[in-house]
């Protein structure tokens, strides 16, 4: 089953780029997909509810996806389960720039692909788990959303989240992808993901953060 956020969320997630993300940015990071307790409820990147709401000043109803499945109901902002990995992602960036304001001054998240693919269990299935048939055209899709985001927000860093995001931005703006017309960054980062599935985070993903940020030069 699938699901897209960008239909049914479709006013929070324009909400989102509307009130924090309408002018170029100098950071753009890039996660790999929604998660079924964040983006799959509120249409934004990573969007933990109390971090939409709270922090990014977000409100309003959410759509139902069609079909819906029983054990993944999409109930908006009355969620009350809570996407671990946004809330480390959001938290962080709430604690180290005070504000959202101070944050989306100069960076902005998107996602490589903003669907949400899960199996008859419920079970949540990642893009880079999917058939070889289905990911061509997939990936073709999201590598040309991609190029149209990088076009419209002219960042001088792009930084995948995780491997799969920094594998996407290697193939389209690495030192060995084809060159062409549009946008390319100046820079290619990346930084750990926060999921919980990952033990590197779960030891300390902040402070694992703070430092790749630092190290590579996109933050002093």
């Amino acid at each position: 089953m699938v699901y897209n956020p960008l239909r049914y969320a479709w006013k929070l997630h324009e909400q989102y780029v509307r009130q924090w993300g309408s002018t170029r940015r100098r950071v753009l990071l890039l996660g790999m997909n929604p998660g079924p307790w964040g983006m799959a409820q509120t249409g934004v990147p990573f969007g933990e509810v109390a971090m939409v709401r709270d922090f990014m000043g977000l409100s309003g109803a959410v759509q139902r996806p069609d079909p819906e499945h029983p054990k993944r109901p999409v109930l908006g902002l009355e969620t009350t389960r809570s996407e671990v990995s946004g809330r480390r992602l959001w938290g962080y960036f709430q604690e180290r720039f005070g504000s959202a304001e101070g944050f989306f001054a100069e960076h902005f998240v998107v996602n490589y692909c903003p669907l949400v693919f899960m199996e008859e269990s419920a079970r949540n299935r990642t893009p880079d788990k999917l058939p070889a048939a289905e990911t061509a055209p997939l990936f073709a899709a999201c590598d040309a959303r991609l190029r149209r985001l990088v076009d419209l927000y002219q960042p001088q860093w792009v930084v995948g989240v995780g491997g799969f995001a920094r594998k996407k931005l290697d193939a389209l703006y690495g030192k060995k992808a084809p060159k062409g017309g549009g946008h390319r960054p100046a820079r290619i980062g990346t930084v750990l993901h926060p999921s919980p599935a990952s033990p590197a985070a779960n030891r300390g993903w902040a402070e694992a953060a703070e430092k790749q940020m630092v190290a590579q030069g996109i933050w002093e």
